[in-house]
Order: C-alpha cells, then structure tokens, then sequence
C-alpha cells in the first residue's frame, strides 16, 4: 500500500535556492491584503515568500484570485492583458491554482492548475485546466542522464534493433538516428561503448536542483499530468493524459504539438513533431517533423525525421528518416530500417525468431517497401530499395539485389527475386523518389543531411555486388549445364571472366539462376539475371556521369580536361559506403570518427555532429572519385586510357538511361490514368478528371521534363574535350 507521511505546517521551510530573485521585491501590505480578499492562501503567515518586480506598475495583485501558495513564488510583469492562441483568449493572471516552487514569467495566464511544483515558466504561457504539472530534483527530461547518489539501475535505456537489450542506447537531448545507429552497430568495442556514455553525460548537471521548464509562448491545455516535462518555445499540449520525464523541443519556426489521449514517457520529442489522438511512446527519441497519431505505439525505439506513424505498433526499433507506417493492423519488431521506406498494412516484421529467445532481429536498407499481409521471420536482412510482395515468409531472407522484387512461392519453396525491377516496371517511382523526400522535408534547422537520390554511393555498392553474385551464379549455371568454357575452366578467376563475356555477348538470354544464399534452406530463383545485369550497368554509369556533372558544376567548368582527371586523381579515393542515421558516409570516415571519439579528440555529440558536417562538405568530392573508379571498373582499365569509343559508349547508355527514366516514368503513371478498371466507377471521362486529375497536371513530370533536357545538354558538354 501507498504510504503517506503527514507533516506539521510550521515543518515547511521558505527557500530560494537558486531562484531569480534579483530586481525582484516582496510584496507590500496593501497588496498581501488584496491577495487574502481575493481569497488565496499561503503556507507563509508572513507573505515574504513571494517575489514581484521592483519597477512600478508592473505588478496587480487583484489578478491572483483563489490561489494555494507554498514554497515560494517568483512572478513577472503581471499587468491587465490577454493572450489567444487559435479560440482560447484568457486573461493574464494566476487563478484557481495551487502553485509551489513556481518561478512565473512576463505575461503570463495560470487557470485551472490543481497543482503546480517546481515549475520555471517563461513569458507569455498559457496554462489551462491541468489536474497536476510537477517536477522533481533529480529530473533527467528523458535524457539517459544520472543525479548525485542515483543506481545505475536508474537509468533510462533505449532498447533499439534488438529485444535482447544488447544494443541498448541512451537517449539525449540531441541524438538523431546517425548516433542511434553508431551506439547501437559496433557492439564489440567496450571502449567506445564507454566513450558514448561519458559523452552523453557531458554537460548535464549532476545535481539535485532540477526545475521543469515551459519555454516562451508555450500553450498547455486540459491535460491530466505533466511530470518532469521540458516544454520547448511554441509548443501545443492539448488534451494529454500522460507526460512524463521527457523534453519536447519546440521553437518559433518548428512548432511541436501533443494532441488529445497522448502518452508520452522516457523520451525526446523533436521540434516540429505532430503527436496526437492516443498515440503512446515510451522510452524513445523522435526526430524532427515526425507524425506520431491515430493510436500509435512507439516503445523502446528511435524515429528519424520526417517519418509518420499512424495506427501501430513500432517495438525495439531504429527507423531513420522518411519513414512511413500506417494501418491499423501493421507492427514492426526489433529491426534497423534505413529509411525512405513504407510498411503496408498487416506487414508483420519479427512474429518469430530463430532462436529460443528474443534476440532476433531485422535490417532493411533505404527504401524497403514490405507489401500488404507480408510476414517475415528473423533474421533477415534486405538490400536498398527492395519491394517485397505481399506473402507469408516462413524462412530467414538475405536479398543482396537492391531494386528488387522479391515473391513468396509459399512454404518450403525458393522466393523468387527480378533485380532491378524497379527499373523494368516502375521507373515513375525511382525517378519521383528524390524530389518526393525532398519536398517532404519541412525542417527549418537540418542537423544533417539525408541523402534521399536512390542512385548514391551506398546503392552502387550494392548494385556492384550483385552484379557480381550474377556473375558467379550465371558460371556455376554453364557450368552445369555443360558450356565449353565454363567447362573448361580451371579456376573461379577463370570461370568468372566466362560468365562475364557471357552477360556481355548474350543480352537476349533467357535463364533462371539459383542463390542458395537469400534463403535459409530453400534459396531463391533468379528470374530475368541477364536484364538484371544490363539494368544494373546503365545506372551504375548514369550515377557516374551524374556525379561528375555535379562535380563540373562545383568546379564552375563546362567539362572535364586531362587537367581535371589528374586533379581527381589525387583526391581520396574510397569504395566501401555506410548509411549512417540516413547520411551516406565512407567507411574510413566512420571508422576516423569512432577512433577521434575513442582517444577523446572528440567528446561531446555536439563535435560529433560538426564532424558529420565536415564530411557532407567533401561528400561530392567523394562521389566524383567513386564515380571515376565505377567507370574504370566497367571498362576495365585506367580512365586515362579511355578512347572516344569508350567516351561515345558510356554517353549512349546514359543518353538512354535519362531518356527511358522520364519515359518509363511518364508511361508508369500514366497507366493510372488510362487503364480500363480506373475508370470503371465513373459515370464519365469528364467525372474521372475532376476526381484524379490528368496527367497532365502531375507536378512531378512537369518538373522531369526540363530536367532531363538540361541533363542530356550537360552530358554532352562533359566528355568533349576527352574525345
């Protein structure tokens, strides 16, 4: 049973410990005898426990009415006035509220508060009808932060990627998914496992003096609790049942707001997030712009910005940006997803393990699109841009094809995989895909750069590997199949280069590979290799051309020179990419950084972040030279050794890669517009029209169009002096 411990009155000790009590005065008789015929009451017979400005007329104690005063009081400017926000206009002033340990701001509305502790609030906050707003001395805000003489069992971890708990991070008030990812990937280096804790430490007080805080202009409204709550400038509560030890950063520009039925506990919430309608979060970190509504739970998991969740339930997780969930009946378990993705109603993401205890877990590249009722079974991992089609997956998978699709064939069968399917049929959606994120970033301060163009360095690793798999996989076929050369292959170099001039020679093939990996027992059929590949090559070169291109246009040159390949010749060259939180960075960089952190040259997330920056900066430089080693790797040989025949090819794949992407995309779309069964619930074309629109009107085409143009004049610029 709950203990209460009654205290004698006189037991009560008036304190300013750390308070504001400069150009503040104590209150003077005619004003104590208004505050007493107004009908409040304090803890201190004397009245010398509240403190009001010193400048004249800058104080009216008639708008303290039917106040319960203990501890002390610290009050602003308190003049006849009125705030609105949206329709709720009230008067400035304290009224029907118990108020302990409150430090008020200029301007400042308190109605309503049924009980107030430990409270800094700023000018020009609206409170309103809250049963109790209180603040401990040893609040932490959500940070996974100790006080003086707290256990370690204390603090507050986030169970991201695994139910296990073994990749268990601590939030903080800055943290975005790159840090999140960091913390939670490399596992095996206790020291730097270490180093993230002290550096999370750093900065915050350890002392037991703690005040929550509501930031200017703040509104609160009708909430049930708020308890150790940081309440950013801006903010819009409304309706919350349940706030408790969290920030919620908030400012002018990107206002947050929290919605009616809402719980939030353990966490950070990021400025300009929309968090409504019974959604529950606990032990989290949410990014910026992010929906949380509709009955949502996010437990033991970050979100990245820009990402929505409606309707289910998000578990164990580490999301990065452009993340979107909806449906009711979805759930997503104990996975690391790159971003950029969406998981379709019913997706059930972990509903089993291998093993006899919760530590599956799953890691989806940028881009996963799991379709409608698909279920998959830990462990499983998933190449960049990977649409999976709806079904029941009753074995591990391990989709090393990015731009695939992937297809149940039922129980104890091989799934099926096209790679590069997206570039076959649905071209619309990879040419939309960058603009699309692009336009969905409503972040006013972007503390780093997402890349969002499917055809980066990350995905033309991937695109590498599985056109090397291909290559391997089409040997082994004619092998078996009894080809001469393959036969007489002596050695797996040699039985490469076979399979190799096979692809090359053979583009109208026609075979199905088998890759014993993508599945556990049952492999996967390889449908359509040969287009694969040929896909697979034209973006490779496309995302060359377009990086230098890009490179041309730092440099303010119309193209390249001997001059300049010598000058990128000497630049960095690096091959192996990571997806960090949703910027692509080098490997080496990453492992500089982890290596800064762990001899302390770095030793505060603040450097962290700077040195995110700093990389972004020389991002295009890293492209450019990754672009040249992709051109030399097609070719085979030195790009100074390129011929105008080489020059001509790579123009005329490229050309025809730009020209399909806005054809096929053009072609894609318009399929929703002029198919039979699109039209079939109109009474006519003219009622058709008015409710979807022509394709005419799509933005994203209108915008495809001279984009392309200007791509294909800039291409033809680029090699002309090298030919």
């Amino acid at each position: 049973m709950a203990a209460v411990t009654f205290r004698a009155q006189d037991e009560k000790k008036i304190s300013t410990p750390n308070v504001p009590t400069n150009d503040k005065r104590h209150l003077t008789e005619d004003e104590i005898s208004l505050l007493k015929a107004n009908g409040n009451r304090n803890a201190d017979p004397t009245w010398q426990n509240i403190f009001v400005p010193v400048e004249d007329n800058t104080f009216d104690a008639s708008l303290i009415v039917d106040c319960e005063i203990s501890g002390f009081l610290v009050i602003g400017r308190l003049v006849p006035a009125t705030l609105q926000f949206h329709d709720l206009m009230l008067n400035t002033g304290l009224y029907h509220s118990y108020l302990e340990d409150v430090v008020v701001g200029d301007d400042v509305v308190v109605r309503n508060v049924a009980y107030l502790t430990n409270y800094h609030l700023a000018s020009r906050i609206m409170l309103f009808n809250i049963q109790e707003m209180s603040c401990t001395n040893h609040s932490k805000f959500g940070n996974g932060v100790l006080k003086e003489g707290e256990p370690e069992s204390n603090r507050i971890w986030i169970g991201v990627c695994n139910e296990n708990d073994a990749r268990a991070i601590l939030p903080f008030e800055l943290m975005i998914p790159a840090d999140a990812f960091l913390w939670s990937r490399y596992r095996d280096d206790e020291e730097l496992l270490k180093k993230f804790v002290r550096m999370t430490e750093y900065g915050f007080s350890k002392k037991r003096n703690t005040f929550g805080i509501v930031e200017d202009d703040a509104v609160i409204k009708n909430c049930t609790l708020l308890k150790d709550v940081k309440v950013g400038k801006n903010a819009y509560i409304k309706g919350a049942f349940k706030l408790k030890n969290a920030t919620l950063l908030s400012s002018p520009e990107e206002p947050t707001q929290i919605g009616e039925g809402v719980e939030l506990v353990n966490g950070i919430v990021g400025y300009g997030s929309r968090i409504f309608y019974q959604a529950v979060a606990v032990r989290f970190v949410i990014g910026r712009n992010c929906q949380l509504k509709y009955g949502a739970r996010l437990l033991n998991s970050v979100l990245g910005d820009n990402s929505t969740v409606s309707c289910c339930e998000i578990l164990n997780n580490l999301i990065f940006p452009f993340h979107e969930q909806h449906h009711n009946s979805s759930f997503l378990i104990a996975s690391t997803v790159c971003g950029q993705s969406n998981v379709a109603s019913g997706a059930t993401i972990g509903s089993n393990h291998n093993s006899r205890s919760p530590d599956g877990e799953m890691f989806a590249g940028r881009g996963f699109w799991p379709g409608l009722c698909s279920d998959f079974k830990h462990n499983s991992r998933f190449a960049s841009f990977v649409l999976v089609a709806k079904g029941s997956y009753q074995h591990e998978l391990n989709v090393t094809y990015p731009f695939a699709l992937v297809a149940s064939n039922g129980a104890n069968q091989p799934v099926s995989i096209i790679p590069g399917y997206w570039f076959m049929y649905n071209m619309y959606a990879i040419a939309r895909n960058k603009s699309k994120f692009q336009k969905r970033d409503k972040r006013k301060v972007k503390v780093q750069h997402i890349e969002t163009d499917p055809f980066a360095p990350d995905t033309m690793q991937e695109v590498i590997f599985a056109l090397q798999r291909i290559t391997e996989l089409t040997g082994r076929y004619l092998q078996a199949h009894g080809d001469e050369k393959a036969v007489a292959a002596t050695n797996a170099e040699d039985l490469y280069l076979v399979a190799k001039e096979f692809l090359q020679q053979n583009p109208d093939a026609q075979f199905i590979l088998e890759d014993s990996r993508c599945q556990k027992k049952f492999g996967a059929l390889i449908y359509k290799p040969v287009r694969g590949c040929q896909e697979y090559v034209k973006i490779l070169k496309y995302f060359a051309v377009s990086s230098l291109i890009d490179y041309c246009s730092l440099r303010h040159i119309a193209m390249l020179s001997q001059a300049e390949l010598e000058r990128i010749e000497q630049m960095p060259l690096y091959t192996s990419w990571v997806n960090v939180g949703g910027q692509v960075m080098p490997e080496e960089k990453v492992d500089e950084l982890l290596s800064l952190i762990k001899t302390e040259a770095i030793y505060n997330w603040e450097q962290v972040h700077a040195f995110y920056e700093e990389t972004y900066a020389l991002y295009p430089t890293y492209k450019t030279t990754y672009a040249i080693y992709i051109l030399e790797r097609l070719y085979a040989k030195p790009i100074f050794d390129f011929t105008k025949e080489v020059y001509e090819d790579i123009l005329s794949d490229v050309s025809a890669i730009g020209d399909e992407m806005y054809k096929s995309a053009f072609f894609s779309r318009e399929k929703d517009y002029s198919d039979y069964f699109r039209s079939i619930t109109f009474r006519n074309e003219a009622e058709q029209r008015a409710v979807i629109g022509s394709i005419d009107h799509n933005e994203f085409l209108k915008e495809l169009k001279p984009q392309t143009d200007t791509f294909r004049a800039k291409m033809k610029k680029l090699f002309a002096e090298l030919c």
